[in-house]
């Protein structure tokens, strides 16, 4: 039996390689798990009634697209967050986002760029689908370091013209996992500059973007009107997940230009998964609200000032301007793994398990990354323990 090659080396996934690496030694106390970037809140309590009073769509096929209502709470909250008015046929509903951060490299990545082998870049540290999309159109991955030198998120303008200039796609996080750092207004002015100039498109990955302290995180859609960039050369993607801690529900949205969502509305006809009916009707009244969202950000707010508080005598330590994960510091991000396991029972994951190595380096080596998702006191107990036993 043959088999395609180009899978051939991919990195095992983070949690897997994590089991291997923790379970064959012993918790060193009680277990408290700080990994996944599993969202713990509470989700809207309407949910479960919006979807058992519409049982009767399970037995319907949803439209591919999303219902109109649910475009329209979409859309209306993309004008409510970011002041941006777009048209329903600019936003397709999503199974989830990695559904559409995947798909969308399928249907708008050229099969040459400049008669040659198209380039997609990515963030490293990064969110796994983005390579496995690039691998998947046969384009390069080109990994670009994300380190404290470059504030944490990707300096495309280091790259040499000859990578640009192949460049079809890049991939940006921001609010960015795991580092949580948010590109503003002049970072995106840049960006856009480099994809007029070498003609490429931006894949903007912002499920964190309800996740912040105190000033609301720059969007894409936002930044590109405020600039003047062409609708069709930026892409964003949502989801309830973090902002509503529904991750089960698959929630999510992609928007842009009307030809980009065309392409991808057309791929999803023959290969996507769309959103049954009655959950597309709890995501249409999740939309619509923001009070749960603005109480799960002052729960999350709680917690950065538990990690400033808990590290603020500790360099490099401090709890980020977005998101939910702290990025910490270590000498070797498996080493400090395995000592926190069997020393205190906290379980994180190693910095390097969500990069990839780039001649011989990886960017994600001397860090661990701690999902701030356990409730308070759970949180300033590990937090504490996590201090006590790698930084004194």
């Amino acid at each position: 039996m043959v088999f395609p090659e180009r899978f051939s080396n991919l990195p095992e996934y983070a949690f897997p390689r994590l089991r291997a690496l923790l379970d064959v030694h012993a918790p060193g106390g009680d277990v408290l798990q700080m990994t996944i970037g599993e969202p713990r809140h509470a989700f809207p309590s309407f949910v479960g009634d919006v979807v058992a009073a519409n049982l009767d769509g399970f037995g319907k096929y949803p439209p591919n697209e999303g219902t109109l209502e649910l475009l329209g709470a979409i859309t209306d909250w993309i004008a409510r967050r970011y002041g941006v008015t777009i048209a329903s046929d600019q936003v397709m509903v999503l199974n989830g986002t990695r559904e559409g951060l995947y798909n969308a490299a399928m249907a708008l990545c050229p099969e040459t760029k400049n008669g040659q082998t198209p380039v997609i870049l990515t963030p490293n540290p990064f969110y796994q689908v983005y390579a496995v999309a690039a691998l998947s159109v046969e384009a390069e991955p080109v990994y670009m370091p994300c380190t404290k030198e470059t504030g944490f998120l990707p300096d495309f303008g280091a790259l040499p013209t000859e990578v640009l200039d192949r460049t079809a796609i890049a991939y940006i996080c921001t609010p960015s996992n795991p580092q949580g750092a948010v590109a503003d207004l002049d970072y995106w002015r840049e960006l856009f500059a480099l994809a007029e100039k070498h003609d490429f498109r931006i894949f903007a990955d912002e499920c964190y973007s309800e996740v912040y302290r105190s000033t609301p995180p720059v969007g894409a859609l936002e930044a590109a009107k405020a600039l003047g960039l062409d609708p069709e050369r930026v892409v964003a993607f949502h989801s309830l997940s973090k902002r509503s801690n529904l991750p089960g529900l698959r929630s999510g949205f992609v928007a842009g230009g009307k030809e980009t969502i065309a392409r991808i509305r057309q791929l999803r006809t023959y290969a996507g998964a769309p959103l049954p009916l009655p959950l597309m009707r709890a995501a249409e009244a999740v939309w619509q609200d923001e009070e749960h969202v603005e109480a799960s950000r002052k729960r999350y707010k709680a917690k950065y000032d538990i990690a400033d508080r808990v590290f603020e005598k500790v360099e490099g330590c401090a709890a980020p301007e977005a998101g939910f994960f702290l990025w910490l510091p270590v000498d070797d991000g498996e080493t400090a793994t395995i000592k926190l396991w069997r020393e205190t029972g906290v379980r994180v994951l190693p910095g390097a398990y969500l990069s990839r190595d780039v001649q011989g380096m990886n960017p994600g080596k001397g860090y661990i990354r701690v999902a701030m998702v356990v409730n308070e006191d759970e949180l300033e107990r590990g937090l504490t323990a996590l201090r006590d036993c790698l930084y004194r």
